[in-house]
């Protein structure tokens, strides 16, 4: 890929001795779906696919983006003097975000930069392309300006920048897994505190299959925000009564003796999911843990239900490919991953039946919705960082 991006480079921008190449990872996440912008915990993991970003410094203070996923939009411009949304500019809007709240944050950016970006995210997958993105330029920004800044400083710049610059209400979940990811680790990320721990994944004879629905959803575009504001009012109503700042701070039992405080049926639905989904995700954490996963597979599925039927977030393709995974005997665990409404699924399968599972599963998706799904094992990976020696990314 690095070859891959300077050649990128050469082509769009002309040949240079001074190319600095970075990657972020795209994330996947186990189990925690909807608990992080609730205070509740998340266990994701960064992969070794993501996005790879070609930079050359430049002398005065004009950006130039370019993105080989994306070549129909052509170069896209900006100067670090006036950084405005703009909707025709679509994909660059997340580096330009990142770039205006480093200068809102009181960061200096003393010139501008060429720039080509190559993803190998499928896009609209779920899989945190935006989030992937937006923390290459924030390392970017750090590094070729020797910024005094840490990766969780840089992880919160991305985050303000999806939900202000794009309008986003996201939580911190998909910056921090891929800022923070570890090799061969999950974290589980206490979203109301930022306090994570890594776990090591013993995956011994399994293997982490995502399967994309090829159904693209924009978060902007859909109902993300809506149960936010959903969430927001159920705990509003529990605040009434209850001292509490999030709903990460309920178990289960104590939800359930207080949900009827909760006055809207759907608001008391949609924080139900919350409650019971941060209970499920530290339970599964402590499961992979131990090396414990025979029970993972419940979770998993109690994950995606909730998901279904309390959130309303899934969709007839999520539903299907979970579907054909639960009844294939050689899936420990199945469940949608990421926002929903489209996007994939994540798998835990048996590594002698992963062949198996694909084509079973590949043919009843096709067979019941008319879509071919793409499927691909996951590896682990590192997080956000410059590319340096034999460091390739993967």
């Amino acid at each position: 890929m690095k070859h891959k991006i300077k050649k990128a480079f050469a082509d769009v921008f002309g040949e240079s001795e001074d190319l600095r190449i970075f990657f972020a990872p795209g994330r996947v996440n186990l189990i925690g779906e909807h608990t992080d912008y609730n205070g509740g915990h998340v266990f994701p993991c960064a992969l070794t696919i993501g996005t790879y970003a070609a930079v050359r410094e430049r002398g005065d203070r004009l950006v130039r983006m370019y993105s080989d996923n994306f070549k129909e939009a052509g170069i896209k411009e900006c100067s670090l003097d006036e950084i405005r949304y703009q909707k025709e500019d679509g994909w660059a809007n997340y580096p330009k975000g990142v770039m205006a709240e480093y200068l809102g944050s009181g960061f200096s950016l003393p010139h501008g930069f060429d720039i080509v970006f190559l993803g190998n995210i499928p896009n609209g997958a779920g899989l945190s392309s935006s989030a992937s993105i937006e923390l290459v330029t924030a390392v970017i920004l750090k590094e070729c300006h020797g910024l005094d800044a840490d990766m969780i400083d840089l992880v919160k710049l991305a985050q303000a920048a999806e939900n202000s610059f794009i309008g986003v209400s996201c939580g911190i979940m998909d910056q921090f897994a891929i800022g923070m990811g570890k090799k061969d680790h999950a974290i589980l990320l206490n979203c109301g505190t930022l306090a994570f721990e890594y776990t090591k994944l013993g995956m011994s004879g399994l293997s982490i299959v995502i399967a994309n629905t090829n159904k693209k959803r924009t978060l902007a575009d859909s109902s993300y925000n809506t149960r936010l504001k959903e969430c927001r009012e159920a705990l509003f109503d529990l605040q009434k009564h209850l001292s509490i700042q999030s709903l990460g701070e309920l178990s289960p039992s104590a939800f359930d003796a207080h949900a009827e405080l909760i006055q809207n049926e759907v608001n008391r639905r949609r924080a139900k999911h919350a409650v019971y989904e941060n209970h499920r995700t530290q339970k599964a954490a402590a499961m992979f843990s131990s090396n414990q996963l025979h029970h993972i597979g419940e979770l998993m599925r109690d994950s995606h239900l909730s998901l279904r039927d309390d959130y309303e977030v899934t969709s007839l393709e999520l539903d299907t490919l979970a579907e054909a995974a639960w009844r294939h005997a050689g899936v420990v665990g199945s469940r949608m991953t990421g926002a929903g409404f489209g996007g994939c699924t994540v798998s835990i399968v048996k590594d002698e039946a992963v062949s198996d599972f694909i084509e079973t599963a590949g043919a009843h998706y096709e067979e019941q919705t008319g879509r071919k799904a793409d499927f691909y094992t996951a590896d682990i990976g590192a997080g956000a960082r410059e590319l340096k020696g034999d460091d390739n990314g993967d």
